[in-house]
């Protein structure tokens, strides 16, 4: 069991960072999460296979409470199958469940750690970061060659490879001491890494947040957002 697979089956542990984080995204139609370049597509949340705003509104919800109120992947696909069920389709497959759930879970409480890790307090402690792969058949092999690099703190590098690096990463970021580096011989590399990360995920979630005014935010989105803030706080679901 990886350290997310533990955080994400504790009910007792969750990041007050990652429900803001969550609670930031407007669930929007894929149609409109595609023409939205992908700098600002973690701004936005959206199911692959779902058109209608209830169905998406749903889904969002039940995330959000799992964030929140530290609800399983069982609950979350047990929730969304009554549901959709209920509504006439056919559920929601099994495979299906835990691919949205872990994407969109492990990006929250990642942007979670990001904030905590680029504390004043803690980046002046802990300057340095390292890549932390899982070494398993099922890890990439461009997630493998990020294992073990460390690069320092504030490197451009974590714009591009701060994970999840693609659909259902579950790679992770450790911050580490002068001396921890020192005392492990390790090397704090300046070059930025041939490889790349998956496809449409090459940001960094925690850096593009939304600002009051939404000045410089694409149109499609700028819109959803004036459009939800309309209709108020969303009610528990």
């Amino acid at each position: 069991m990886t350290g997310i697979d533990v955080v994400l089956s504790r009910k007792d542990m969750t990041f007050e960072e990652a429900a803001d984080y969550f609670k930031e995204r407007i669930p929007v139609s894929a149609d409109i999460f595609y023409a939205i370049a992908e700098e600002y597509r973690s701004l936005a949340f959206t199911v692959s296979g779902y058109t209608k705003a209830q169905i998406l509104k749903k889904f969002y919800d039940e995330l959000l409470s799992a964030l929140e109120e530290g609800r399983t992947l069982q609950e979350f696909q047990s929730h969304m199958r009554d549901f959709l069920e209920l509504e006439g389709y056919e559920g929601l497959a099994p495979q299906q469940a835990e691919l949205i759930f872990r994407t969109n879970i492990q990006t929250a409480y990642n942007v979670g750690h990001y904030q905590q890790m680029t504390n004043p307090a803690v980046m002046e402690l802990r300057p340095y970061w390292q890549y932390d792969a899982v070494n398993d058949a099922s890890t990439r092999p461009s997630h493998l060659a990020m294992d073990g690099r460390v690069f320092p703190a504030d490197s451009p590098v974590w714009d591009v490879w701060f994970p999840p690096n693609g659909f259902k990463c579950r790679c992770t970021v450790k911050t580490l001491s002068r001396r921890q580096v020192e005392r492990r011989g390790l090397t704090v590399e300046r070059e930025f890494p041939a490889v790349e990360p998956d496809p449409h995920f090459g940001t960094n979630p925690a850096k593009v947040r939304f600002q009051p005014d939404l000045k410089g935010y694409p149109e499609p989105l700028a819109k959803a957002y004036r459009a939800r803030e309309k209709a108020g706080p969303p009610k528990a679901p």
